[in-house]
């Protein structure tokens, strides 16, 4: 017993993308770009609704959180990935690996549940507006955002410490290039049931909270959208929530293809390359989808640019 932990804790070899070696720069060069654009896109989201009182409104609010996790998240897995294709440097301790594998867990979690308020938000917009400043003030939303946080930080602990007591007797190579739950569960020579079973319980609970909720709201809202008399009217209360309805579909619809199956169906090779594309979709088209045709964003985007721009100028010019 004493030999096994001692190899669980000297920790991991993560095999990254080493099957491909021909590609190794240009997937380096290809992900640094990508993740360039989400540190970009994401961290403009979040300055301009910081910066403009006007955008303090639920919607902005959630919007900005979003961009946080977008950053964050990508951030967990992205710039050790890159270091593995640059350097050929694949150790990670063991404990490095629990703790990546915790916090992103914990931030895809919280993206779910602040999804699902996002879609209350919005059915509160459209089903019932008379009441929307009473129902979504900013105590309300605060407790929304919290309660999003909170259930992300429980939620995967069971797992995370159930997968830290597995035996890892055998190959420490991880075939993906983060420590993921199922290259883990692969990977160990214990019996993995009991994990799969927990794994199964915490998945359920997390589908049926994070996303029939949705669901049941949009139902309403789909509803009382059919009920507006004219045209012009129902495609201007369906642009409001168009765009949380195309980042749900994107999130959800990877999750399910990635992770609502067993793991004897699992190809580690080809889940490899799917995985990478959950990890990088959300965050690269979230700020296009909320922001590409937002007038008022881009009003606020180009009054903080001209600000900026007229600080620089000045500070120059003093120089």
């Amino acid at each position: 017993m004493a030999s096994e932990l001692k190899e669980n804790i000297s920790g991991f070899i993560i095999q990254g993308f080493s099957e491909t070696p021909r590609f190794q720069i240009f997937l380096f060069v290809l992900l640094l770009g990508i993740y360039l654009i989400i540190l970009l896109g994401n961290l403009i989201t979040f300055l301009v609704i910081s910066c403009d009182p006007h955008l303090h409104t639920p919607m902005y609010i959630f919007l900005q959180n979003l961009s946080f996790i977008d950053i964050s998240i990508t951030t967990t897995i992205l710039p050790n990935l890159l270091h593995i294709l640059l350097t050929q440097q694949n150790n990670i301790s063991f404990l490095g690996c629990m703790t990546q594998m915790y916090v992103f867990m914990f931030l895809a979690d919280s993206e779910y549940f602040l999804l699902t308020a996002m879609a209350y938000d919005r059915y509160v917009a459209i089903c019932d507006p008379l009441h929307y400043i009473t129902r979504m003030s900013r105590k309300h939303c605060s407790w929304l955002i919290t309660a999003a946080y909170s259930v992300g930080f429980v939620e995967p602990l069971s797992i995370v410490i159930s997968i830290s007591k597995l035996s890892y007797c055998a190959s420490h190579l991880i075939d993906h290039f983060f420590c993921d739950v199922t290259p883990l569960l692969k990977l160990s020579c214990s019996s993995t049931f009991s994990v799969e079973v927990l794994i199964y319980i915490v998945g359920t609970f997390l589908t049926f909270s994070s996303f029939l909720l949705p669901l049941i709201s949009y139902i309403f809202i789909i509803s009382a959208i059919l009920k507006i008399q004219s045209l012009k009217g129902r495609q201007k209360a369906f642009s409001t929530c168009a765009s949380h309805l195309t980042c749900v579909i994107i999130l959800y619809g990877t999750a399910f293809c990635l992770y609502m199956r067993p793991t004897t169906s699992y190809s580690l090779k080809r889940d490899k390359y799917f995985s990478l594309l959950y990890i990088i979709l959300g965050p690269v088209l979230n700020p296009l989808i909320y922001i590409l045709k937002n007038r008022e964003f881009q009003s606020s985007f180009n009054k903080e640019r001209q600000r900026f721009l007229s600080s620089f100028h000045l500070g120059n010019a003093s120089q």
